[in-house]
């Protein structure tokens, strides 16, 4: 039998009213809040992390081919590539690869009879996987692919559409700027749909339409194309499959991540994880500051029991064992506890999405969550772990507990 085990039990599931058992509450109490708030914190960085980058992957891919243009700015068109059977073939060859499809883009201005309004017009060919963007499109359909010619529609952001009092279905006209500096082009096109990613710096600049109509502004031939998105099955590969890629490319092409193109936005998601790891340090603070406290108080209050068991000949080691264990049942308890209020405010928040977020300022309209078990676990593990550690501190008192006097506190 485990004497200290029984002892400890006795003690954590003891009925009776006292002081020490409302310590305890309380200690279960700020274990629970501390726990759940830190699955709360790892869960919503989580999903606030996930989402963004996965609207900047699904409209503009994981890696880009382009031409190797190192002065080329982001929003400039590009210079032209043939198009290449074998770089298309990539995404059966090399593992990781979900799809590539070819693209092409082109400075130009929109105009209504209210307003003008400046605009990179991206295209794309019959091949432009729709699917990836459905979920950003708020109105309206996708362009039309004709056999021959280009198609005459054009997808502009929910901010466009706003600024020039557009809707689904309007016409306009769009002026392109010609490299060579001489008169913009213009076409009549028809707004056939209308998007909105949430993220500032595509909805007020990306408008999206046939690839052949840059095509034909660039006098370019029909197999002349502005590069290729790749499209990876787990974006955490990102970095090993942009290597893989490059080494396959003709001379002079060149290949680079998403994150190398946006290292803003990138870098200011990686400011999460550091936010993130101080507000964790602070609440693993608070519960092992609590856990601390009650233990000294459950010492103190059994002075009288400490002083009997060494009387009868107990060790100091299996005494203090006995409020170890009493503190790893806290412990135990307020993990629980806390992983069971996580785990029901993360539900409620998928189903309803009670926390709402200025999406102009965080590019969301509501908090994103998404669990990684690891993540959870570590938390469980980290806290079970450090608590006892710590734990170790005041179990020390009954060190210097004399049996005569501890016999006689009252």
């Amino acid at each position: 039998m485990n004497l200290p085990r029984f002892i400890a039990t006795r003690i954590a599931f003891n009925r009776q009213k006292s002081f020490s058992r409302f310590i305890i509450r309380l200690a279960i109490a700020a274990t629970t809040i501390s726990v759940a708030a830190m699955i709360l914190a790892l869960s919503f960085t989580a999903g606030f992390q996930y989402t963004i980058a996965n609207k900047i992957f699904q409209f503009w891919g994981h890696i880009r081919v382009q031409h190797f243009e190192p002065d080329r700015l982001n929003v400039s068109g590009e210079t032209p590539i043939n198009r290449s059977d074998s770089v298309e073939n990539l995404a059966h060859q090399i593992k990781g690869i979900d799809k590539i499809q070819a693209f092409a883009t082109k400075n130009a201005i929109l105009k209504t009879s209210e307003s003008i309004e400046g605009i990179l017009f991206k295209g794309y060919d019959k091949n432009f996987d729709t699917s990836r963007l459905t979920p950003f499109l708020k109105a309206g359909r996708w362009m039309n692919f004709p056999d021959s010619g280009y198609s005459n529609d054009i997808v502009v952001s929910a901010y466009t559409a706003n600024q020039l009092s557009l809707k689904a279905g309007d016409d306009l006209l769009i002026y392109f700027i010609q490299d060579d500096g001489s008169a913009p082009r213009v076409r009549k096109l028809k707004v056939s749909g209308i998007y909105k990613t949430g993220i500032e710096e595509f909805d007020k600049l990306i408008a999206i339409g046939d690839i052949r109509l840059v095509q034909r502004l660039n006098d370019w031939p029909a197999n002349y194309i502005g590069g290729y998105e790749v499209f990876l099955h787990d974006y955490k590969q990102i970095d090993s499959l942009n290597e893989k890629i490059f080494t396959d490319l003709p001379m002079m092409w060149n290949s680079r991540s998403i994150k190398e193109i946006n290292p803003n936005i990138f870098d200011w998601l990686g400011l999460q994880d550091r936010t993130i790891i101080i507000t964790i340090i602070i609440l693993i603070i608070v519960a092992v500051l609590n856990l601390v406290t009650c233990l000294i108080i459950l010492v103190l209050e059994r002075t009288r029991m400490v002083g009997v068991l060494k009387a009868l000949g107990a060790y100091n080691k299996d005494i203090r064992k006995i409020f170890l264990y009493h503190g790893a049942v806290i412990t135990l308890a307020g993990i629980v506890l806390g992983n069971l209020l996580a785990f029901i405010l993360i539900a409620i928040q998928k189903k309803w999405g009670v926390l709402k977020l200025p999406e102009d300022m965080y590019y969301i309209d509501k908090a994103e969550v998404q669990i990684i078990p690891w993540h959870i676990l570590a938390v469980n593990i980290g806290t079970f772990i450090i608590c006892l550690l710590v734990l170790l501190i005041p179990s020390l008192i009954i060190k210097k507990v004399q049996p005569v006097k501890a016999i006689s506190f009252s």
